[in-house]
This record gives structure tokens, C-alpha cells and sequence, in this order.
């Protein structure tokens, strides 16, 4: 196989067997981006074209009203209000680059499948389906590095940081790219196995399995120097064509269950050894310091998120038996009762994406409000929950 660097965003593949690979590496958000993308297929004249797209995301840049399809009662009671939270994390991160530069987030995969679509040339969408990946990293990740994501994933909600198209060019050079890659290497080395080189992998070998003799591939510039070392092993015969373990989401450990179960188990372990080492006095005083601790903070978390009165109450009311059943969390309770109490309307499902862009949007917005409570209601639960038990250990001193 050789590689012939066309510039900073392109390469030609030549395979073993001569056929040929155009890989162009894009921002994604970037006019310059959809231009080359269009002018390389027009010069070119690939026999297929490969996209960087799963079907999902592909209907939904296709259908701006599919998020009005959403049940967010059903997203929440399934336990998918984390996975929900990264992907309207991920489409606002998007959005509000894609105003910053006046183009639309993929409008790159959008052109190269239209034209794919006006001169009948056949493409494939060759990334793994994105819910599978955020599925895989929250899984990966153990505690800590949950809360680094989460983290992530407010900054990113939140972020004023302002980016010119020049600063996303920039960012298409591989040294400067591959620097991002190392520091989250370094940070969330699991997170980025996943999010870089399980999709390298699989994105080069759907390219290298697509047909045609003259194959062109549109993907992120940062997916470029992985994708290229792959093909170079796939084509050497080093590495094979099976990704069916990283095309899927692993089923949980029963491990993990059991782990679930250690915290709650504690917490009534250390109640009860109160009231049978002190006596019932000192018991009902861990009892009362356990509620106050965990209720507070919930209480904190729903007032933060401008929860309907109600919801603040009855969540309070629930954080004590939500966090003895890791089933059941506290954000699961809040998000439910307060799509209940303010139910969405059609107006909030049509605005999602432009008001997920702003603060303020995302507790105007219904939907995104439910999203807001549900978030830190659950970290509210979750950090009364560490922090009262060193309190309670204190006790038994």
C-alpha cells in the first residue's frame, strides 16, 4: 500500500490489488470543507463515495423534525437520559460552531450524499452507530471518569468560547489534531479508546470492504492518521476485517450489578451497626444525619435546575429510597414528574437545536428543562450520598 499526501487534508490510498482510496479530512463545520468535498468528487469521479455517518444521525440531519418523534418519558424510564443529555451535548457543540462560521454541522456529509445521489454514484455510511459508542464509553468508564464526562458534557452545553472559522481550520492540520488526541488519551484513556481508535478501525475497514476500483471517503480530520494506519494493516493481512466485538454494545458484567448494590448495602450496614453497637438515640441521630445530608443536597441540585415546586418536594421526599436502589435514581423520579407537570410542546421539539445553542435555552425549552433537572437532581443525589457517608463513620468513632 502507498500513500500519497495530496495536501493537509487529503491522501491517496493506492492498495495492494491498485485499487484506490481518496480520504478527505474535514471539520465538519467548515465551508472550506464542504467546497473540497464537492470539487474532489467532481475531479475525481469515484465508483463509490464512503461517509463518515451512521443511519441514525444520517435521517436525522435529513429530518429536522424527527426529534418531535421523541418520547422523553420513555428515554428516561428506559435509562437513557444520559445518553440523550451527550447527544443533544454533541448537536449543540456542533450548532453553535456551525453559526459561528454560518454553515450547518455535516453540511460536508450532506453535500457528498447529494451529489453521490445526482450522479448516481453508490455510498455507503461507514461509522458505527453513534449510540453505540456513547453506550460503549459510559460503560468503559468507571466511576471517576463518568464524572470527567459529565463534566464534559455541561462545559461543552455551556461554553461561551467563541471559535473562527480559521481556528477550525487550524484544527485540521494532524499535528495540531493529533495533540487533542493525546491529551485525552491521557485524561480519559478508555473514553478515547472508544471514541478514536475503536472508530478508526471500524471506519477504515468499512471503507477498505466498500466496492468499487476508485473509492472516495469523507471523514473528520482527526480519524485521518488512525484510518490510514489500519488500511495499512488490513492490507497487509496484520489485521482482519471482523469488527463485530466493537460494533456492539457489551452486555454488563454481573459484577457490575453486584457493584451497584456495595454503596446502598453500606449505608444500611452503618444505620443498623448504630443502632445495635449505640443504641436507638444515637441510631435515630445517623438516621436523621443520612436524611438530612442526602435530601439537602438533592433539594440543592432541584433548586439549581428551576424545578416545578412540586417536583423539588417530591424529589426530596425520593432521594432517600432512590439511593438505595441503584435502579431507581433520583433524576430518573425529577425528570419524570417534571415532564409530567410541564409537559413539552410542539414549539419546544421544533426549537430543540436552536435553543439547546443558549443557556437560558436550556431552561426554556421543555424538553431541554427536563434534561437540566434530571442532570442535577441526579448529582445532587449523588454527592449527598459521598458526602455524608465520612459523617456517619465519624459517628462510630
Amino acid at each position: 500500500m502507498t500513500v500519497l499526501e495530496l495536501s493537509d487534508t487529503r491522501r491517496l490510498i493506492t492498495l495492494a490489488d491498485g485499487k484506490k482510496i481518496h480520504l478527505i479530512g474535514t471539520a465538519h463545520v467548515s465551508k472550506h470543507s464542504v467546497d473540497e468535498v464537492a470539487e474532489a468528487i467532481e475531479t475525481e469521479m469515484p465508483d463509490h463515495i464512503c461517509l463518515e455517518l451512521d443511519m441514525g444521525r444520517m435521517k436525522n440531519k435529513e429530518e429536522e423534525s424527527s426529534w418531535s418523534n421523541m418520547d422523553i418519558k420513555k428515554v428516561l424510564k428506559e435509562g437513557k437520559g444520559f445518553l440523550l443529555l451527550a447527544n443533544m451535548a454533541l448537536a449543540s457543540f456542533q450548532k453553535r460552531m456551525g453559526d459561528e462560521t454560518d454553515t450547518q454541522p455535516g453540511a460536508e456529509i450532506l453535500k457528498a450524499a447529494r451529489l453521490a445521489k445526482e450522479k448516481e454514484i453508490p455510498f455507503s455510511l461507514c461509522d458505527r452507530e453513534i449510540q453505540v459508542t456513547f453506550k460503549r464509553a459510559w460503560r468503559m468508564s468507571n466511576l471517576w471518569n463518568k464524572a470527567k464526562l459529565i463534566a464534559t458534557i455541561i462545559s461543552a452545553v455551556f461554553s461561551n468560547e467563541k471559535l473562527s472559522e480559521e481556528d477550525l481550520e487550524d484544527l485540521k492540520k494532524a499535528d495540531v489534531m493529533q495533540q487533542m488526541m493525546d491529551e485525552m488519551a491521557s485524561e480519559l484513556p478508555a473514553v478515547k479508546s472508544v471514541l478514536i481508535d475503536e472508530r478508526d478501525r471500524y471506519l477504515a475497514t468499512k471503507i477498505y470492504l466498500a466496492p468499487g476500483e476508485n473509492k472516495l471517503a469523507v471523514i473528520g480530520a482527526g480519524h485521518m492518521n488512525g484510518i490510514v494506519k489500519t488500511l495499512e494493516a488490513l492490507d497487509s493481512k496484520q489485521l482482519d476485517t471482523d469488527v463485530t466485538q466493537i460494533a456492539d454494545v457489551p452486555a454488563s458484567p454481573k459484577s457490575s450489578k453486584v457493584l451497584s448494590w456495595i454503596f446502598p448495602v453500606l449505608i444500611v450496614s452503618l444505620l443498623l451497626y448504630g443502632f445495635l453497637s449505640f443504641g436507638r438515640a444515637e441510631g435515630i441521630k445517623m438516621v436523621g444525619l443520612w436524611l438530612a445530608v442526602n435530601m439537602s443536597f438533592t433539594a440543592l441540585g432541584s433548586i439549581l435546575a428551576l424545578a416545578h415546586p412540586i417536583n423539588i418536594l417530591v424529589s426530596v421526599l425520593a432521594s432517600p429510597i432512590t439511593s438505595l436502589h441503584p435502579a431507581i435514581g433520583v433524576g430518573m423520579v425529577s425528570g419524570l414528574l417534571q415532564a409530567t407537570l410541564r409537559k413539552p410542546k410542539v414549539r419546544d421539539f421544533e426549537n430543540l437545536n436552536d435553543d439547546a445553542v443558549k443557556l437560558k435555552g436550556w431552561y426554556r425549552n421543555r424538553v431541554l428543562h427536563i434534561l437540566v433537572v434530571f442532570l442535577l437532581t441526579s448529582l445532587g443525589g449523588s454527592i449527598g450520598n459521598v458526602v455524608v457517608f465520612p459523617f456517619l463513620l465519624a459517628r462510630l468513632a
